[in-house]
């Protein structure tokens, strides 16, 4: 393309530039980015045209009927909060609201942490916006520290550390062979590492296995964390999706708090509130003392504001909603439970459908494990027949979502996975 010559006035003197097709050449040497494993999979399902296709991908909560549900406390929400006038300065103040409750919420609604203000917290973008904000507090404070993820983890747990430009390393976690945990090497793994190491932990419904500590696991874990001066910090991404229960599954949190450690908690409403596309989340991390709480608390609010300034405010409206208003949040309560109840009743007819087809394989993971997902044991080859054949999508890692499992569909997906590992059963 021939050059154009383009004249300028500046300052008083004329300047002329040159547009050729080599100065427009901007960004050539970029390429697209890896695909993340979920997104993959939703990208493949909404490609294909058969209308029996199921989707097994989504990380979201679904009805019998496979639809996303707007829970009645959020509508109820809604409804105190639909045509009041908020005005942007008073914003601050109802997320430090939020923040409290959700402190209350993990650590205790009688806990030394909220009545002597020994924590440092902000609102953030969901589970993800908390993680991140965490992760470049450790950078700034921590420079050169590593984060120990348990192997298996969620996937953009990689991502997020890795831009922050922390270290990763892997403890073990997932035992394959049994479906569960590999509790003696998991201890191994935190007993071997350098003291005074950063560990991130799911409290509960182990995103993607599953797989959950007992209490009694728990407190071993926690005693050695204390012996090796390591800091905890857990992803509460499904607070309310492991038992039904919001105290049983702060559980984990409380006895790593009842034996003196310092922590941090990120925590998320998009999956147990249903406001997936609202972005309401809370970081915490417990200080010594008032004052460390107080610089803490600023050096996070310097960190978000670099980042996005503040977040959206409906959705902090709703939460707020929802946890200071006594009526609704037991209403939200026992939805919490009528959605465990669901998936958990769809583990049960998933693992009965697979034995009645004479499956030789053992399925008893599919009740033991808890929460949004499943770790099917399926393998990539698996995974893949059953999106050519059958059109049922999910992580290539056999991750299926228990929400996306219905009524309906039980007896389809278990005939297809029936079929898809025949082979394997065989041998």
């Amino acid at each position: 393309m021939a050059a154009t010559r383009t004249m300028m006035r500046y300052g008083g003197r004329r300047w002329f530039t040159s547009c050729s097709s080599r100065a427009l050449r901007w960004w050539d040497h970029v390429g697209p980015a890896s695909k993340d494993p979920i997104t993959g999979a939703i990208e493949a399902f909404l490609a294909d045209p058969s209308p029996a296709k199921i989707n097994l991908g989504v990380g979201a909560y679904r009805d019998d009927e496979g639809k996303p549900v707007v829970l009645q406390c959020v509508r109820e929400a809604e409804a105190k909060v639909a045509g009041s006038d908020y005005l942007e300065s008073v914003s601050s103040c109802l997320g430090s609201k939020m923040v409290e409750e959700s402190v209350k919420l993990v650590y205790g609604e009688d806990s030394f942490v909220f009545r002597e203000q020994r924590f440092a917290g902000i609102q953030a973008l969901s589970g993800t916006g908390a993680c991140r904000l965490f992760a470049e507090l450790q950078r700034r404070f921590y420079p050169d520290s590593e984060i120990y993820l348990p192997d298996l983890t969620w996937s953009n747990h990689h991502n997020i550390w890795r831009d922050a430009g922390v270290s990763r390393r892997t403890f073990r976690y997932y035992d394959p062979e049994t479906k569960g945990l590999n509790f003696s090497a998991l201890l191994d793994d935190i007993k071997n590492a350098p003291s005074g190491s950063f560990f991130l932990l799911h409290p509960c419904a182990h995103n993607p296995t599953g797989v959950d500590p007992t209490e009694e696991q728990w407190r071993e874990i926690s005693s050695m964390f204390k012996v090796k001066r390591h800091f905890p910090f857990f992803d509460m991404a499904y607070q309310g999706f492991a038992s039904g229960c919001l105290v049983k599954d702060a559980l984990s949190v409380r006895i790593f708090l009842e034996d003196g450690h310092l922590i941090g908690c990120a925590q998320s409403f998009a999956k147990n509130m249903g406001l997936y596309g609202h972005r309401v989340g809370c970081l915490s991390v417990l200080a010594n003392n008032t004052v460390q709480a107080s610089m803490m608390r600023s050096q996070l609010q310097q960190i978000a504001r670099s980042m996005y300034g503040s977040p959206p405010m409906h959705g902090l409206l709703l939460v707020s909603t929802i946890l200071t208003n006594l009526e609704i949040k037991a209403l939200w309560e026992r939805e919490l439970k009528v959605m465990t109840k669901r998936v958990q009743t769809m583990r049960t007819a998933l693992r009965e459908e697979l034995e009645k087809l004479g499956s030789s394989l053992n399925w008893q993971h599919v009740t033991n494990q808890v929460g949004m997902f499943c770790f099917s044991g399926l393998a990539p080859n698996e995974v893949e027949r059953l999106r050519k054949e059958f059109h049922i999508y999910m992580t290539i890692d056999g991750r299926l979502s228990m929400a996306g499992v219905t009524p309906s569909n039980t007896t389809y997906i278990a005939n297809a996975i029936h079929q898809v590992t025949r082979e394997r059963a065989r041998m």
